[in-house]
């Protein structure tokens, strides 16, 4: 499936038909994915779609069948997992957390917990933060590589809603001061899809992807999650005067009609 540049330059990370084989299964099917800077990029799909794996393989975690991954010289990865636990008998607070975490600079971890909206929590128990806390102080962590690259796999697991939504805006307010790109992985549908640039929905290979309205009328994606569903999405939902060209960029529309044609279809 070709793909037309959605950003000028080279990215900071380009997977090449990737697949992946266990046994006689095909967990990814020749995926491709590349991402730029400033650009947030979500995979979206059911449980067992290959979606942590394919992951993995990006952050070089585990070898590919198939395919290549290419990484920008020097670029830096931040990563946020999905599951962080610390034993309950662990004496560790978020201060020291940070210390054991990449090498920063004095007094940077105050400077990271503030962007994160967690300063408070710097003296406090890991164990004794809620979900939303403890996400945030990863998120912080994070950021302490001062990362190219965000990677975030569902970075508002155990979260509510309303901290959701907050989580999502804190992300694109880091893509915007840091100039980093993101790559998230979320079940979280209806928010994802107004918190992000480029959308790629994978079941095993690549269903459709493209910009978030254009991907939310795909007959894959609908195949995929149902139309019931779908209908449910808070999808970018904004009053503007413009449509998207098939990189998802806006095109002025004069006529003030909306003709999202942006899903490319795999």
């Amino acid at each position: 499936m070709l793909q037309p540049e959605r950003i000028a330059g080279l990215p900071l990370v380009e997977a090449k038909d990737i697949s992946m084989r266990f046994s006689e299964t095909d967990v990814i099917d020749r995926v491709s994915l590349s991402i730029h800077e400033k650009e947030i990029v979500t995979l979206i799909g059911p449980n067992g779609s290959g979606k942590t794996t394919l992951v993995r393989i990006i952050l070089g975690l585990q070898a590919p069948s198939a395919g290549r991954v290419t990484w920008r010289k020097y670029a830096r990865i931040g990563y946020v997992p999905q599951n962080f636990h610390v034993d309950e008998t662990l004496p560790l607070t978020v201060r020291r957390l940070l210390r054991l975490s990449a090498s920063h600079r004095k007094d940077h971890s105050i400077t990271v917990l503030e962007e994160a909206g967690a300063a408070h929590t710097i003296d406090q128990p890991v164990q004794s933060l809620s979900g939303g806390e403890l996400r945030r102080v990863l998120l912080a962590r994070a950021l302490l590589r001062e990362p190219d690259l965000l990677v975030l796999d569902e970075p508002t697991s155990g979260v509510d809603v309303a901290g959701q939504a907050e989580l999502y805006d804190l992300i694109k307010n880091i893509r915007d001061q840091h100039s980093c790109g993101v790559l998230l992985v979320s079940h979280n549908l209806h928010l994802v899809m107004a918190a992000t640039d480029h959308v790629m929905c994978i079941n095993h290979h690549v269903c459709c992807e493209g910009h978030p309205e254009a991907v939310s009328q795909a007959p894959e994606y609908l195949a995929l999650f149902g139309a019931q569903a779908a209908k449910t999405l808070a999808v970018y939902t904004h009053e503007h005067d413009h449509h998207h060209d098939v990189t998802g960029h806006p095109v002025q529309d004069h006529n003030h009609g909306h003709n999202h044609d942006g899903a490319s279809h795999g």
